[in-house]
């Protein structure tokens, strides 16, 4: 399929309902943000993570049935009710992306951080990313025209829009067709001294 030249300036759409999520396949939209507010076993499950002495880290690449789901996800947790519903609330976000995207392979990565893992503004060279912290700081972004493409090291903090912990974002990549060279820009936040955060991205693999 040949690209077809975005006509639009990209935007940014972000909701309440679960529902925005699905605005990210519209042409012109790189970023769909629901957002929501954990449940509080699930937040304190999360900050337990992030407080181990070792950092966090757990990937892999799911394969998913036909309603995207995927018995994985269970064997990389305990028993535990914390880790139970955490490990719901994972296959939720798996399953609402397989739904998307009709992916049926994602790649699954949750760890702790205690630094920026890219602290330069970017765009992904992805299709399509799904994006949330469970704990500790969130991801970064910029409106379209905040800042020229060719100087996104150059960004005003008031130009700077963060999610909240909690909320889940489909960043649109430069690999989504009709998309090329219009990636949303953003970066990983740095946490404070002494603390971590713990995110989790999908990618369509």
């Amino acid at each position: 399929m040949l690209a077809r030249p975005l006509q639009c300036t990209p935007r940014q759409v972000l909701g309440d309902d679960p529902q925005v999520l699905a605005e990210v396949l519209h042409d012109g939209v790189n970023l769909a943000v629901w957002r929501r507010r954990l449940f509080p076993e699930l937040a304190a499950y999360a900050e337990a993570l992030v407080q181990g002495e070792a950092l966090y880290a757990r990937h892999a690449t799911l394969e998913l049935d036909e309603a995207g789901r995927s018995d994985q996800l269970r064997g990389l947790f305990d028993e535990s009710p914390g880790a139970t519903l955490f490990a719901n609330d994972l296959a939720w976000l798996v399953e609402a992306f397989a739904c998307l995207t009709g992916a049926r392979r994602v790649g699954l990565r949750l760890r702790s951080l205690e630094r920026a893992m890219c602290p330069r503004f970017h765009v992904d060279h992805v299709a399509l990313r799904l994006v949330t912290s469970y704990a500790g700081c969130a991801s970064e972004w910029l409106e379209e025209g905040a800042l020229p493409r060719d100087r996104l090291g150059e960004a005003e903090p008031a130009s700077i829009q963060r999610l909240e912990v909690g909320d889940v974002g489909l960043f649109k990549g430069e690999k989504w067709i009709g998309n090329e060279g219009a990636g949303i820009v953003h970066r990983s936040p740095a946490p404070a001294p002494g603390s971590r955060r713990l995110l989790l991205t999908l990618d369509w693999l």
